[in-house]
């Protein structure tokens, strides 16, 4: 009797070969031997999608929130040319120039600063402000305006990386501005600026006070204001009908510079609907020392996300609304939400099971920005968590569930998008029904 011979693996070049995903072969062979040191190599599809998955891609946002930070925050249709740009050639002179010369003429337009410089985040753009202004130095900060937002990033630990040493000013909920004048009296005293946070996605109601900006810029120190939510203008020249109320409240930059402030910071993935970037803008001499400061190259963006912001910019003084995606998004009716939702529901059709229905819904601002404020919606309703199912679609329509229903909400759905939701929901309709009539 021969011992059984043990069995031999499959060949790793024929399992990437037979498989049927749009990846280049390094990967396949990747997915190949994931599922042959598995054990799986009858799975070797699955472990394909996996490495499929890790890639960015295109995704549906149908989740309500128009800000989300794990899409992407501001949605942003991005087309630059394979070609040479002069991102540091002055083409007046032929010598070497500033890359955010033109941004920076841009800027002082919409929100009247002095001078502006383009960092590749707002953490980033905190961070290079404290390091240039007041490392070795104090820098004094509200306790109420002393957070921590998404992703870890805390107030007390930008600082402590720039350099600078935190002065906690006031209590958590009252500081005004008899506590930063007490700040900078103490014995020993090295406070270089005050640091003003916009609290983005904390608020503190009831018995509390916050000193504004046209106060501390009385102070013989510089104020900077993290302003976060990117909005440029209170009176949002870009909209027919002005602000909308939801924005009642919010800081903008051309308005905090006005009542004072010596800088300001922002994202310009959020209100501002550009790319992820952050500005410094105000002062000339800040501004400058600033971008002398060995961190700025450090953090300082590329040509494609200048040019991307640049048109973004443009789009504002030119107030052309439909280069700006999230605007777009803000401002349309709900009844048109109604008319779509109709649309989609007619072409999916309705059978025995899992009945698609349009419903009354809030939208979500997000990314900090506006907290608390939402905007009437309308989403598509279907019994039951789909999520995964509509995750597994392509391109993925990320939905949100709620009460134990999946939301698809129309608000933060771009309208070319709907042949996208009318197919994902229709699988999911198709596949409840085949589960109702006990079909594997």
């Amino acid at each position: 009797m021969t011992k059984s011979q043990p069995r031999r693996p499959p060949s790793i070049d024929a399992l990437a070969r037979s498989l049927e995903v749009d990846l280049p072969n390094a990967l396949r062979v990747d997915a190949a031997r994931a599922a042959v040191a598995a054990g799986e190599p009858e799975r070797v599809e699955h472990y394909a999608r996996l490495i499929e998955r890790l890639l960015l891609q295109p995704v549906v946002n149908a989740t309500g929130v128009l800000l989300h930070t794990n899409l992407g925050r501001a949605p942003l249709p991005v087309s630059v040319g394979a070609l040479a740009t002069n991102l540091e050639l002055d083409l007046a002179s032929g010598q070497r120039g500033d890359r955010c010369a033109g941004i920076n003429r841009i800027m002082s337009t919409l929100c009247a600063a002095e001078r502006t410089i383009v960092v590749n985040n707002g953490a980033a753009a905190v961070l290079l402000s404290l390091a240039a202004l007041a490392s070795g130095a104090e820098v004094a900060v509200s306790r109420g305006e002393s957070v921590e937002i998404g992703g870890g990033f805390r107030v007390p630990d930008v600082a402590a990386q720039s350099g600078a040493r935190l002065v906690d000013v006031g209590t958590t909920n009252r500081t005004n501005l008899n506590d930063y004048l007490n700040a900078l009296r103490r014995p020993q005293a090295n406070v270089a600026c005050v640091l003003k946070v916009h609290p983005s996605n904390f608020r503190l109601e009831g018995f509390v006070a916050s000193t504004p900006t046209r106060e501390l810029a009385s102070l013989p120190i510089p104020v900077i204001v993290d302003l976060g939510s990117g909005l440029v203008d209170a009176a949002c020249p870009w909209l027919q009908g002005g602000p909308p109320g939801w924005l009642i409240g919010e800081p903008a930059a051309r308005q905090t510079l006005a009542d004072g402030a010596a800088l300001v910071t922002f994202s310009c993935d959020k209100l501002l609907g550009g790319p992820q970037a952050g500005i410094i803008a105000g002062r000339a001499d800040l501004v400058d020392r600033c971008a002398r400061h060995p961190l700025a190259r450090a953090l300082r963006p590329g040509s494609l996300i200048l040019e991307t912001l640049q048109s973004v910019l443009l789009a504002y003084l030119n107030r052309d609304l439909s280069s700006l995606p999230f605007w777009q998004m803000v401002t349309v009716d709900r009844p048109v939400l109604e008319q779509r939702a109709a649309h989609i529901i007619d072409d999916i059709g309705q059978g025995r099971s899992a009945p698609v229905k349009a419903v009354p819904s809030e939208a979500l601002i997000g990314a900090g920005s506006a907290p608390g404020k939402t905007l009437p919606s309308i989403a598509l309703e279907v019994a039951g968590d789909h999520r995964r199912q509509l995750r597994d679609h392509y391109p993925p329509v990320i939905a949100r569930v709620d009460g134990g229903t999946t939301l698809v909400d129309l608000r933060t759905v771009h309208p070319d998008e709907d042949a996208h939701i009318v197919t994902a929901l229709g699988t999911v309709r198709e596949a409840t029904a085949s589960e109702d009539l006990g079909h594997p």
